[in-house]
């Protein structure tokens, strides 16, 4: 073998374990719950935003709280709805300990995702649904502090869009302090047996 084809070849696999490593830690990220938290993690942060029935909320009015918060939007098709109805089922499996949890969703789209929207939307949920909306620099700020991307997907007209958007919730101490999250297969049961551990 030539020399400039090891070099090629020793090139070539040392792409591949990077590739195989980002793949790796995407997984393990993604697919870590509460049982394996990672508590003091620097996620989360201070929020005013309002709510579906016009009121602004703060991030401090849930102390003493647990929160369970996740980012979406109510044109969503299928990826909120289906976090939206697990969250709720979660808070019923807890019975009397889900009134310890606040679930909060806040919106990556607020042009479209106005308080009437939310109020209409979170109708279709778990009536303690917590739904908050904001300008789009108060939601940047927010899901900054969260690390939650999200990006607009053009459609075929100008107003058609999609949002793209990771879809983790977070469950937050009542100190206001990350704890952990769920990726988005967990169940409800898994979330209720993670979270039933903080109450």
């Amino acid at each position: 073998m030539s020399r400039a084809t090891s070099r090629g070849l020793l090139v070539f696999l040392l792409g591949v374990a990077l590739l195989f490593g980002a793949f790796a830690f995407d997984y393990w990220w993604s697919g870590r719950t509460a049982e394996s938290g990672l508590a003091g993690v620097s996620i989360g942060g201070p929020f005013a935003l309002t709510d579906q029935n016009g009121v602004v909320r703060h991030d401090s009015d849930f102390r003493g709280e647990l929160m369970l918060v996740y980012f979406g939007y109510t044109y969503c098709p299928d990826a909120c709805p289906t976090a939206l109805a697990a969250i709720g089922a979660a808070l019923e499996k807890l019975g009397e300990g889900g009134k310890a949890v606040q679930p909060i969703f806040i919106t990556i789209d607020p042009a479209r995702d106005t308080v009437a929207q939310m109020k209409s939307y979170t109708a279709n949920f778990t009536p303690r649904l917590l739904a908050l909306t904001g300008t789009d620099q108060q939601i940047a700020a927010v899901a900054r502090g969260y690390r939650t991307y999200y990006a607009k997907v053009k459609g075929a007209g100008e107003d058609d869009y999609s949002m793209d958007h990771s879809a983790l919730v977070y469950l937050i101490g009542r100190d206001g302090q990350y704890l952990a999250h769920f990726a988005p297969d967990a169940t409800a049961d898994q979330m209720a047996a993670a979270i039933k551990k903080f109450l």
